[in-house]
């Protein structure tokens, strides 16, 4: 169902039910509609927190994307697969602003039209990205890194007088458990790991509180234990956030899609396109994916 149609519908409840609230002289539905579909605002009533709908973008001539059409649940943890240059990249380039399709649609939930929007736009509606280099601020500590992304959005004067709350307090104090790094929060983050920078970089954007986070190769350079603990943080967050996690670690792929809740759908890409898509074992057993993938 497109965003569109989506949209038709909802226009039809609102009437009926405008319709109903004069002749029964309640407000109450409409009052709840008001509320769900805001301009502006999130509205996941459909089920659906990211919808891309025939998105082509060329460079030169080459179709990165062709005509990519996916669709991601709110709360769902999705993983992304496929060979380099399937345009999985792109396709997060794309949903965060950062190349503008040549043909296409791209919503966040059933309202949201991403294409009309900025880069830092995307960002404060609740979109967060995490590169596969990790991002941190290395001359401060673990615990700073989170507190300035606390208040990230706060303005010279206003940082300047800036005092943690005893509920921001806490906050840190619970992200630091979530991505391991309670013992090291007066450490300064150059003295991580690689694997602990990664987890210092999500909590970083789970300060922020997104409801869709892209994770590009999150556990590229870890270790075999930070590969597992980064498995069991991300199977955490699932129901709370959205999820999108590109990465070529099968292993990895395995433990987010055969723990935690049941169904998790894999898409492989390819050329710019949805080649398969389904449980793991289905794209594993998928012929067209194994020629991808073998070269046979």
């Amino acid at each position: 169902m497109t965003p569109d149609l989506m949209k038709a519908g909802t226009e039809i409840r609102r009437a009926r039910d405008e319709k109903s609230m004069v002749e029964s002289g309640s407000g109450g539905r409409q009052a709840s509609y008001g509320r769900l579909h805001k301009p502006g605002t999130l509205d996941v009533s459909h089920g659906a927190i990211l919808y891309l709908d025939d998105i082509t973008v060329s460079f030169d001539g080459f179709k990165a994307l062709n005509a990519l059409s996916l669709s991601i649940s709110a709360g769902e943890l999705r993983c992304i697969i496929g060979p380099n240059g399937a345009g999985k990249t792109t396709m997060m380039d794309v949903i965060t602003g950062k190349t503008r399709p040549d043909l296409g649609h791209a919503y966040f939930g059933s309202t949201i039209d991403l294409l009309r929007l900025r880069e830092n736009e995307i960002a404060s509606i609740g979109i967060g990205r995490k590169f596969q280099k990790p991002t941190v601020f290395e001359q401060l500590s673990v615990f700073e890194n989170l507190e300035l992304a606390l208040r990230a959005d706060r303005g010279v004067r206003a940082s300047m007088f800036f005092r943690l709350s005893g509920e921001q307090l806490d906050r840190i104090a619970e992200m630091l458990t979530l991505i391991h790094l309670k013992d090291s929060a007066q450490r300064n983050a150059g003295l991580l790991s690689h694997g602990q920078k990664q987890w210092l970089e999500i909590g970083m954007l789970l300060m922020q509180d997104p409801k869709l986070l892209l994770l590009d190769e999150p556990v590229a350079g870890m270790t075999d234990e930070e590969t597992e603990r980064t498995a069991e943080l991300f199977l955490s967050l699932e129901g709370n956030h959205s999820l999108v996690v590109v990465e070529h670690d099968m292993k990895f792929i395995g433990e987010l899609t055969q723990n935690g809740r049941n169904g998790k759908k894999v898409t492989v890409l390819h050329e710019g396109s949805v080649l398969a898509e389904g449980l793991l074992s289905e794209v594993q057993a998928n012929e067209k994916v194994v020629e991808v993938y073998l070269g046979r």
